[in-house]
């Protein structure tokens, strides 16, 4: 049962792209948005650039600050194990 579960989810996955496309083709291709030009694309673009480097830089803030809790729970755990006395 198991290994259905992966190829049901990448075949579900797979059938809601393929039928977004024709749902959303209205309006003569505009998005929400509206027509698009240089302009819009252009600062999309710069939004992106901007992103990514924000997001590496908040995820490794986060990875950095787990590691530092990790190493200071497995640290604790160690003192309390040789204060117990144990073999």
């Amino acid at each position: 049962m198991l290994r259905r579960v992966p190829t049901t989810g990448t075949l579900a996955i797979a059938t809601l792209l393929l039928t977004a496309a024709p749902v959303l083709a209205h309006d003569g291709g505009e998005g929400w948005i509206g027509e698009t030009n240089d302009m819009l694309v252009t600062n999309a673009g710069f939004i992106l650039i901007a992103f990514f480097p924000l997001f590496i830089f908040f995820a490794s803030l986060l990875q950095w600050r787990l590691e530092k809790r990790k190493d200071r729970r497995k640290a604790d755990a160690k003192k309390r194990a040789s204060a117990a006395g144990g073999w």
